[in-house]
């Protein structure tokens, strides 16, 4: 059963998310909801962790990146191939080197039509355990088939088997995100953004010691947040949506994704989930709407996508289909402000997206709670796992 949401302001900073520690330990959500709350934290030892390793890192990528004759595949499966969408075009319009986000999912059922036996080939590998089959199928196939390959394996597990596999190899650089990015519950979430910045700040062209600012200032931001918009997702999650869109431009689109599967895994499926672009809803995804349905939209920094994701917001609104149509995003003062808002940034929507990731996480959080769920293991009946289980890999 639900406990009650402790709403009295003088004792919010005492909370976790809204609720106190011993109210999510009887829930059963406790390492999500800490796992959500700490990646402030995260982001900071990540930032440290980086300039700790940054001759390393270099010495290894060298001049991959600035060679048109070379490419580098993003991949992962499940939240981990999302966040190679989001960051796979910002790189690549960065580099001479071509960079594409494939899932592993993908390079397994079909690697003739993604990989080049001939050209050269980083594949870059996000793991959370780093003990899912497709991850390290994906790595063997990818050795076998091309014939010069290199392999940089982000990941928050030092025992996984990616990790392992690629110790002591010196066609392989394993990093490892910082302690505590490896989630105890379910969902991904503390992995997820640790992984996207790490690719970020790793592959990114700016010169290293802005890449690794940013994350510092994006930690920052992320403590405001995680504070100033607690209440209202809590009180957001208690309403009875059934429907739950995201919708994103550009980068945003995978993290709408992401965000989409989250209340998808913590709900245990009871809440439909979908996402799409601010441009394609109309394309016929708008059907979806009803009045038990939540639209959120997560506004573009971008100067040409931010008139698209304003009209969208103000024609659903007027529609009055959905139940509740919101935004999120930086408050640029010429336009409506989002519901839930931060500050503008001078970065990318690509970099962005871990901090408006942090309203999806709470609401699926909040929302497994409602539906008296456990979210830390939302399928206590195995028929879905932490780790994916039940694959067999096929030559």
């Amino acid at each position: 059963m639900d406990l009650p949401l402790n709403t009295r302001p003088n004792e919010r900073m005492n909370d976790l998310l809204q609720r106190t520690p011993d109210d999510w330990r009887r829930l059963g959500g406790l390492d999500t909801a800490e796992e959500i709350q700490h990646q402030p934290a995260i982001w900071r030892a990540l930032a440290d962790e980086l300039g700790a390793q940054r001759a390393r890192i270099e010495s290894f990528l060298g001049d991959w990146l600035a060679d048109p004759g070379r490419r580098v595949i993003l991949t992962g499966a499940g939240s981990s191939s999302y966040i190679g969408e989001i960051a796979a075009d910002e790189l690549d319009s960065a580099w001479p080197a071509q960079v594409r986000a494939i899932a592993s999912t993908s390079l397994l059922t079909h690697p003739a039509l993604y990989l080049d036996a001939e050209r050269p080939t980083l594949l870059v590998s996000f793991a959370r355990s780093g003990n899912s089959p497709e991850s390290l199928a994906a790595v063997e196939l990818v050795r076998r088939n091309v014939g010069d390959t290199r392999f940089l394996n982000i990941t928050c597990n030092a025992d996984g088997d990616l990790a392992r596999q690629g110790e002591d190899r010196d066609d392989t650089l394993n990093l490892l995100m910082p302690d505590g990015s490896c989630d105890r519950g379910f969902a991904m979430t503390s992995s997820f953004s640790a992984m996207l910045l790490a690719v970020l700040a790793v592959l990114g062209r700016d010169a290293w010691d802005t890449r690794v600012q940013q994350i510092a200032q994006l930690a920052q931001h992320a403590e405001i947040a995680l504070q100033d918009w607690a209440p209202a997702v809590a009180a957001l999650a208690r309403q009875p949506f059934e429907r739950i869109v995201y919708l994103g431009s550009g980068p945003l689109e995978a993290l709408a994704k992401e965000a989409a599967l989250k209340v998808l895994e913590l709900t245990s499926g009871r809440v439909l989930a979908l996402a799409n672009t601010c441009l394609g809803f109309r394309h016929g995804p708008k059907s979806v709407l009803d009045r038990q349905s939540l639209v959120v939209v997560f506004r573009s920094g971008a100067t040409i996508a931010q008139p698209y994701d304003q009209d969208l917001l103000d024609e659903l609104r007027r529609d009055q289909v959905a139940a509740s149509v919101l935004a999120v995003g930086a408050d640029h003062g010429d336009q409506a402000r989002p519901d839930f808002a931060a500050p503008p940034l001078p970065f990318s929507d690509a970099w962005l997206a871990p901090l408006w990731l942090l309203m999806a996480q709470q609401f699926a959080l909040h929302k497994s709670a409602a539906l008296g769920l456990t979210p830390d293991n939302p399928f206590p009946d195995g028929t879905v796992n932490r780790v994916v289980q039940g694959v067999t890999i096929h030559s």
